[in-house]
């Protein structure tokens, strides 16, 4: 086993300061058979959303928790995750996400949706079900920042968000409880680029009519803008301490990589599963859309209704108003069938107009008009 150590501050009571000698170790799921240890710490070495969130998986389903418990830092580059039970184009702006290359990915975790990126740190609180105490890991957090900085104002509230001075939230709850187990997680800004933030976490989409859950809007802020000093490594070092005192451990952080599979036998497997659009996008709750737009060929132009119902991600029903004498009605209502059982994706969408065209041979105006038509279409994906 390679061992590194780094000496950090560890806070103390308000009595007083000591230092904690946090090591940090290369390491497998071998340190949860500890039968001596009640609790750990783990921090992964990835910035994979989709390996970050496999591991978390991993440990639910795999990790005897009725003994132990398990705090999980972890970071993730630039994306945008939803939650179990959310519809992501009300959520986020999948056209703007596309052309930044920017990967969403779908939690199994109920509660909104979150950007994240290395400016935002991630736990996850694993504990028996009974001992599932979301109230508690949250004052691990706020205690921890007061450690660290006194005169930070932060509080946690009954919604289980953290507000900075009373107004600004930086750090939103979900949770999963499963039959005996349970894991509660929650973000923390401490300098994500909100430039990137706020663009992405707006759906340019219009008449979307869906039971899914949706986010609850916040003002935010970075805990650097209001105290420039503080960055992600050392708040994470402060956590670690504080639940180590807060639950009465002595764990290390433990450093661990959650694309191994030696260590993490099946974990590949959850991500990819993770990744596929069959989740991300086919777990949507069923949803309808009614759309209006104005399209443009030439000198003529038309005003199109369009009206979909999607389960599953999965075009179910599909129609089109617009103008007979702009695009014939049998053509149409062909396009309309044709679109039954397609994914709800651009990729797809743009696959399925190439191949209308080519087997119904329209005239150039018309096959201009419903190429037109589509792209409409398709910008709204």
């Amino acid at each position: 086993m390679i061992t590194r150590t780094v000496r950090h501050m560890c806070l103390g009571t308000r009595s007083h300061n000591r230092w904690l000698q946090l090591r940090f170790h290369s390491t497998s799921p071998a340190i949860f058979e500890d039968v001596g240890k009640a609790g750990f710490i783990i921090k992964s070495s990835s910035t994979n959303v989709f390996e970050n969130l496999a591991l978390e998986d991993w440990i639910h389903d795999n990790v005897d928790l009725q003994k132990r418990s398990i705090l999980y830092l972890w970071r993730n580059s630039s994306a945008v995750v939803i939650g179990r039970h959310q519809n992501p184009w009300q959520e986020c702006n999948l056209r703007l996400m596309r052309q930044m290359g920017m990967p969403l990915a779908r939690r199994r975790s109920g509660g909104g949706t979150v950007f994240h990126d290395l400016g935002n740190i991630n736990m996850t609180f694993f504990t028996s079900k009974k001992k599932y105490d979301r109230h508690r890991n949250l004052s691990v957090v706020t205690s921890a920042l007061k450690n660290l900085r006194p005169g930070l104002d932060v509080q946690s509230t009954e919604r289980f968000d953290i507000l900075l001075n009373g107004q600004y939230k930086i750090s939103g709850t979900a949770a999963k409880l499963g039959r005996t187990s349970a894991y509660h997680h929650c973000t923390l800004l401490c300098s994500a680029d909100r430039s990137v933030l706020s663009p992405v976490l707006k759906s340019s989409f219009q008449g979307i009519k869906s039971n899914a859950t949706p986010s609850v809007p916040s003002p935010v802020k970075n805990l650097f803008d209001e105290d420039p000093t503080l960055d992600s490594e050392t708040i994470m070092t402060a956590l670690a301490c504080q639940y180590n005192r807060e639950f009465g451990f002595d764990s290390p952080v433990h450093e661990v990589d959650p694309g191994d599979e030696d260590c993490w036998p099946g974990i590949q497997k959850m991500a990819e599963e993770l990744r596929t659009w069959e989740w991300v996008y086919g777990r949507t709750p069923k949803f309808s859309v009614c759309t209006d737009f104005h399209v443009h060929v030439g000198s003529s132009n038309a005003k199109v209704t369009f009206n979909l119902d999607i389960k599953h991600g999965i075009i179910e029903n599909c129609s089109m108003d617009m103008p007979t004498e702009w695009l014939p009605k049998n053509v149409s209502d062909e396009f309309s069938s044709f679109l039954k059982g397609c994914k709800y994706c651009p990729n797809e969408m743009a696959a399925l107009v190439a191949a209308f065209l080519r087997a119904t041979h329209l005239g150039t105006e018309s096959s201009s008009r419903m190429y037109c038509l589509c792209e409409n279409v398709i910008a709204n994906m």
